[in-house]
């Protein structure tokens, strides 16, 4: 019988709190840390957030959430479904990373991202001849590691529907939940092993439950349940649901044998659903009250008052993270920059924690038990609520008094962009940034900590932009841009320079592999109190008669890898940044700048996982878009950029955007997007990307040759451009040249 717990987390992150795991991995791909050290740094990362766990109250600890890479490689590695091609590699944590990231011969697999955040996940490739497997070792080690500390250790694995949902078939049309019948026995002897290892629990993560799904597909999450559920020796099954509503396949899955259900309540309407559904009166209610992907302090009374509805409809109850804490930082500790009143509105992964135990002790031994607590927290509310620095007066007059977001008719603007721009045949560019090289670091750092002063760093940042312009007019490029060697991080960049933003010091997040983010904090309305890019664009554009990008980022994309204010709706806070960023183009216009890229990767990310609210997610969308870049004239050409996404779901918002050139990631997915594009008549410019920035690899001028010889079937060579998946930023100086020269010299050679 298995033991039920009363405080727990879905998962946790892995980086470390100081970046710890990412340093390692990069030493290990540089060759400066071998393997038993790399392993030695992980280790240390797992049993001190276990250790901490179990400290804060904890009395159930997700296990099995660490990874080099990715939760779903991992997975795809267990079930050994990973592609053919990296099998050549022997050395088995090489041939993990290989298909993560690629290598010189090896491409990697396709990236995008988790559901609504901003993780990325490697997407799984099955194919006809993909045979599963079953290699349990990572799960089975953790778990031993874990319990040799006297952990009550729950090991986490991601479940069979949503592997499948998750994953890309390759070389059949055929669903890819006609292969579950080959991996559930494979699941099923998974649990077997975890139990003769001692697992009391097993949380097994059905998140692509939450979206729209067909009765099939429901029928599929059932099959798999009553199946695993009926294995005679296993742990008690948690099958955990974030990020949205299960909606119909709540009471389906409540009526097999699985022992739990995890709960996100922070989605609106999830408490009245469990309410109605009677086979949760025998179930382990796992309640995700206390929001794991944003930062605001939760509002302990509310949550309290959630739980109790809920103990008439639960069997037993405990109290949750909504999801992994991936999603946040690990700590407020340190953010020494945060103050109070701010600092008292936060809850970061620690403070999470600590509010999960809180409850969970409310909910044991009653409110007085933690009566300190919860008058901390209401007083914390109610300053925000008050605080005169959310609400800007001058912004929502300039927004109720309408803005004009329709341009003149795309050929118009076309013929006249011709003119003033002047650009061959299938004219090459890139996306915007360039690589942050050691001395862009120490300079930032410099003017961190007073060692120069803004003079002393301007100049050194004028002396990488010209280094930049010379390296792309020496590699013969068409259109130029300026490198962004002033930015941290394209959002983050922004947000400290507009108002109603606070930026963290050390708040780091995972993206993807070995890529982190410090999100910023947007807490009250938005504007701009002066130009952002504007004299960094007009010194290169001095140093060059090419042309020379503006290079800024979109509300949209600002909003998405922000952490949002939950007092207003998001289309409020989008319009307010688009504000910001119309400014900003306008004035790149007037010094002189031809063409301004507004990008916006996250368009597809934010999506809404039901299809009931997507029409009204684009409409505000599209519009902060069209707001941020019709104040220009006609022959100021407006580009935007997209990446790893999937992109049919978006296609004819796409087309809404209405810019005159869209550079778009296709590399990894084979310029698949462009079908889509054709499907619905886009017919303004596009660049897919001809090569994967996030692999070190460097690609040939033949390949590059292919790829653009598969774009032009389906785009004419006047709408085409050139152009790398991304953003360079990451990438090391040599390997961008010679990619870079590569790109060229294809281009020069279909031209």
């Amino acid at each position: 019988m298995s033991i039920e717990f009363t405080a727990t987390v879905l998962g946790s992150a892995r980086i470390g709190p100081n970046r710890e795991l990412k340093k390692a991995v990069e030493s290990y791909w540089a060759g400066t840390l071998d393997a038993p050290a790399l392993e030695s740094v992980a280790r240390t990362l797992r049993e001190n957030t276990w250790r901490e766990l179990v400290a804060a109250g904890l009395d159930s600890v997700p296990v099995n959430t660490f990874s080099y890479y990715d939760h779903v490689l991992d997975t795809a590695v267990m079930l050994g479904a990973l592609p053919e091609r990296v099998r050549i590699i022997d050395s088995e944590l090489d041939r993990y990373f290989a298909a993560a990231r690629g290598n010189e011969t090896v491409a990697p697999l396709e990236m995008t991202k988790w559901f609504d955040t901003n993780y990325h996940y490697l997407v799984p490739e099955i194919s006809p001849a993909t045979t599963f497997s079953l290699h349990p070792e990572k799960v089975l080690a953790e778990l031993e590691e874990a319990r040799a500390l006297d952990v009550p250790a729950r090991p986490v694995v991601v479940g069979p529907v949503t592997f499948l949902l998750l994953s890309k078939a390759v070389g059949s049309s055929a669903p890819l939940l006609d292969r579950l019948d080959e991996i559930l026995p494979l699941y099923a002897e998974l649990l077997t092993n975890l139990a003769d290892a001692g697992a009391e629990w097993v949380q097994l993560d059905e998140p692509a439950l939450v979206a729209d799904r067909t009765q099939s597909e429901i029928d599929c999450a059932k099959k798999a349940y009553d199946y695993l559920s009926a294995v005679s020796t296993r742990p008690a099954i948690l099958l955990a649901s974030y990020f949205g509503d299960l909606g119909a396949a709540l009471p389906v899955l409540a009526a097999t044998g699985i022992e739990g259900l995890s709960i996100d309540l922070t989605v609106p309407g999830t408490v009245e659903h469990v309410a109605v559904v009677p086979a949760l009166a025998s179930k382990h209610i796992v309640a995700g009250v206390v929001d794991g992907r944003n930062i605001w302090r939760s509002d302990l009374d509310k949550a309290l008052a959630t739980l109790a509805s809920l103990l008439g409809s639960a069997g037993t109850l405990a109290v949750s993270s909504s999801c992994s804490l991936l999603h946040v930082p690990y700590t407020l500790d340190g953010e020494t920059d945060i103050v109070d009143p701010l600092r008292s509105w936060l809850a970061f992964g620690t403070e999470k924690v600590a509010e999960v135990s809180v409850l969970a002790r409310a909910l044991r031994h009653g409110t007085e038990s933690v009566s300190a607590e919860l008058e901390q927290a209401r007083t914390a509310l109610e300053t925000r609520r008050t605080d005169p620095r959310l609400h800007d007066a001058a912004v929502r007059a300039r927004l109720e008094a309408g803005i004009t977001v329709d341009r003149t008719a795309a050929e118009e603007r076309r013929r006249a962009q011709a003119v003033r721009l002047d650009l061959p045949s299938l004219p090459t560019t890139t996306i915007g940034s360039y690589p942050q090289t050691t001395q862009i670091r120490l300079a930032r750092a410099a003017l961190r900590t007073g060692e120069i002063d803004d003079a002393e760093y301007v100049s050194r940042m004028q002396s990488e932009i010209a280094d930049v312009v010379a390296l792309q007019e020496n590699i013969g490029l068409d259109v130029l841009v300026h490198g962004e060697p002033e930015r941290n991080d394209m959002v983050q960049y922004f947000a400290e320079q507009l108002s109603g933003f606070a930026a963290t010091s050390n708040g780091w997040v995972q993206s993807y592999g070995s890529r982190c983010v410090r999100p910023p904090i947007l807490y009250g309305d938005v504007s701009r109190p002066k130009p952002m890019t504007v004299h960094w664009s007009e010194y290169a554009q001095s140093l060059t008669d090419k042309p020379v990008k503006g290079m800024l980022t979109g509300p949209v994309t600002i909003l998405a890898w922000s952490f949002v204010r939950d007092d207003i709706p998001l289309a409020e806070s989008a319009a307010q940044i688009a504000l910001a960023i119309r400014d900003e183009t306008i004035d790149l216009e007037g010094a002189g700048i031809r063409i301004v890229q507004v990008d916006e990767p996250a368009l597809r990310e934010l999506l809404p996982l039901r299809s009931k609210d997507t029409a009204a997610y684009l409409e505000w969308a599209v519009r902060s878009f069209k707001i941020s870049t019709s104040g220009v004239s006609d022959d100021t050409q407006i580009h935007t950029h997209l990446c790893y996404s999937e992109f049919g779901e978006i296609i004819d918002a796409i087309v809404d955007l209405d810019a005159d050139v869209t550079s778009i990631e296709a590399a990894r997915s084979h310029m698949e997007v462009l079908d889509d594009l054709n499907s619905v008549g886009f017919d303004l410019g596009v660049g897919p990307g001809v090569y994967d920035i996030h692999s070190p690899r460097v690609p040939s001028v033949d390949e590059i040759t292919e790829s653009l010889r598969a774009a032009l079937k389906a785009v004419p060579a006047e709408r085409l451009w050139v152009n790398p998946d991304c953003g360079l930023k990451t990438r090391g100086v040599a390997e961008v040249e010679r990619s870079l020269r590569n790109m060229v010299q294809a281009a020069a050679a279909l031209r």
